[in-house]
């Protein structure tokens, strides 16, 4: 029923100023039947009587609390024990959006460590993974050396997705490549065969695992290998002359795909 104004109640923008809410707001909620101004002035306009307000006032407050509008009318126009049960099931969704927070916080925590660290395992999981000649400060040089690029950072997004059973998988992945590259340079394998290129061809599949790896890109990491000391002391020690030979594989197979590996950049 609307009655007349008597001069203390609200127009819809006071009253929207006073909650905080929109004049859109307030008329969405008369139009569905939540919340209906009762009053009218001397000009037939509607307005917000003490009452309306106070019904205002705990919609607001059960908005806050992220409960729906359907079920605010079953709060406010219910029974104490359908309101209750109301609550009840909203306090089990935020119990459920808490856990996924945290889930997404345990993630963004993960990332900054692999941001700043290259690996989210410990020292000791490191070693356990990679065996006892790892030396856990080779990720931090990785990142001195590379953290501004796109790879590095593609690198840590894929790293804060793995454990160590991940790492471990992957370590002997890279392990079973280098034990098939040893053997074909003991079988006399020539780059550019057909089985030199599909052993290059893994080789960049492997390794893409890490971050996504063009041929361009791989003539780069072929000539690193025989440039860098590290990386030639790597693969001669798992068979003598297989930086070279690798490198010289990388570049016969890009080749055979029209790239000149002497134009090659880091894409």
């Amino acid at each position: 029923m609307v009655s007349v104004s008597d001069g203390s109640d609200l127009s819809v923008g006071q009253a929207a100023r006073r909650l905080g809410v929109t004049v859109r707001t307030l008329h969405h909620w008369d139009e569905i039947g939540l919340a209906t101004p009762s009053v009218r002035d001397g000009s037939g306009y509607r307005r917000y009587a003490g009452a309306d307000m106070e019904r205002l006032r705990r919609i607001v407050v059960y908005r806050e609390l992220g409960i729906g509008l359907d079920d605010i009318r079953i709060v406010l126009d219910g029974s104490g024990l359908e309101a209750a049960a109301v609550l009840r099931m909203q306090r089990a969704r935020l119990g459920e959006r808490i856990e996924e927070l945290r889930r997404r916080g345990d993630d963004v925590e993960r990332m900054i460590d692999a941001y700043e660290n290259g690996l989210t395992l410990s020292v000791r999981e490191q070693v356990e993974t990679f065996g006892p000649e790892w030396d856990p400060r080779w990720p931090l040089q990785a990142r001195e050396r590379y953290g501004d690029t796109a790879q590095w950072q593609q690198y840590a997004e894929r790293s804060a997705k793995r454990d160590a059973a991940d790492w471990t998988r992957l370590a002997q992945t890279v392990s079973a490549l280098d034990a098939q590259l040893a053997a074909a340079v003991d079988a006399g394998v020539e780059p550019g065969s057909e089985s030199a290129n599909a052993l290059v061809d893994r080789h960049r599949e492997v390794f893409s695992q890490y971050f996504p790896l063009t041929r361009s890109m791989q003539v780069c990491l072929g000539r690193m290998y025989e440039a860098d000391p590290a990386f030639t002391a790597h693969y001669d020690a798992v068979r003598p002359g297989l930086a070279t030979w690798l490198r010289r594989a990388i570049d016969a197979r890009a080749r055979s795909e029209g790239l000149d590996p002497d134009t090659a950049t880091w894409e």
